[in-house]
């Protein structure tokens, strides 16, 4: 990456910065209103209203990126995305500039992206607010030495995580989960002696424990499969720098089994093979359309 890329980037992340700044006044406005009012009917419209907002956001930081990267998007698979669906969203994971490309190629075709995150996260400064402001499901999860020390809890981090997602039945929404649960680097696939060519292995348990808290309102997977140009530099500079030239981006939709909603990952053997199994097979197409591409 040169100098040039870099001064690029970082014009780019101002650009971004001030959308933000535009952006910031009308979503909080939105928000503390929504924290106010007592009413589900209005609060529900405030919601879609919040995710106007953060899809115009997207929309102008698409445009940045776009003048400032010079990128050529080759782009497969977005015939049939509707906005009037519930998803399950999953990409393999590279690089910060991921998240980027997402909102890139799921802005207004699919219902905005969802992140499940930690409890505690919700006291983080401004960003905690918004988070919750976009009806993000916070989850709270135990130990196996809490549940150890007191067996009540067991369940009730499902329990508190499934009512939290319980507002997602009023409008459609798309559930994003890095099945690899980290980003990739040769040192960690090493490490993890990872049977992919281009991918860590996937962490089953966090699909399932999306499924399950959803109650069964997820029947597609949105399976994203990223490939930037072998042997460029993938970080978030040299995305927005104009340091790679192009990005493609693989869309399938691929129906979640009725099995795979209804079962106990964590206390049943043979649910969770079956689960990680289908996980697996997934993975491996992935694995062997990365592989296709880079060699094209």
């Amino acid at each position: 990456m040169t100098v040039y890329n870099k001064i690029r980037g970082i014009l780019a992340l101002i650009g971004i910065v001030l959308s933000t700044m535009v952006i910031i006044c009308p979503f909080y406005l939105l928000t503390l209103i929504k924290l106010i009012l007592p009413w589900r009917n209005v609060r529900i419209r405030l919601s879609r209203a919040l995710v106007v907002v953060a899809e115009t956001w997207m929309t102008i930081n698409n445009l940045i990126i776009g003048i400032s990267s010079g990128l050529r998007w080759e782009v497969e698979g977005l015939e049939g995305l509707r906005r009037d669906d519930w998803y399950l969203v999953t990409a393999n994971h590279q690089s910060w500039a991921d998240i980027l490309v997402l909102q890139k190629v799921t802005n207004r075709r699919v219902p905005s992206l969802k992140f499940f995150l930690k409890q505690e996260l919700i006291w983080v400064p401004l960003l905690g607010l918004a988070w919750w402001g976009l009806d993000f499901p916070f989850m709270k999860r135990y130990s196996k030495e809490q549940i150890a020390r007191n067996p009540e809890l067991r369940g009730k981090d499902m329990d508190t995580t499934r009512r939290a997602c319980e507002k997602y039945a009023h409008y459609p929404v798309s559930v994003m989960n890095f099945f690899e649960g980290t980003r990739f680097t040769r040192d960690k696939h090493d490490q993890q002696q990872s049977p992919y060519r281009h991918l860590l292995k996937p962490k089953a348990g966090g699909a399932a424990f999306t499924l399950s808290a959803m109650g069964g309102q997820l029947h597609t997977l949105l399976d994203i499969t990223i490939v930037y140009p072998p042997g460029t530099d993938r970080s978030l500079l040299a995305f927005l720098g104009g340091a790679m030239d192009k990005v493609q981006v693989i869309v399938r939709q691929r129906p979640i089994p009725d099995w795979a909603n209804q079962g106990d990952y964590e206390n049943d053997e043979a649910f969770r093979q079956r689960f990680q199994n289908w996980i697996s097979d997934i993975w491996a197409e992935k694995d062997a359309l990365i592989q296709s591409h880079l060699s094209a």
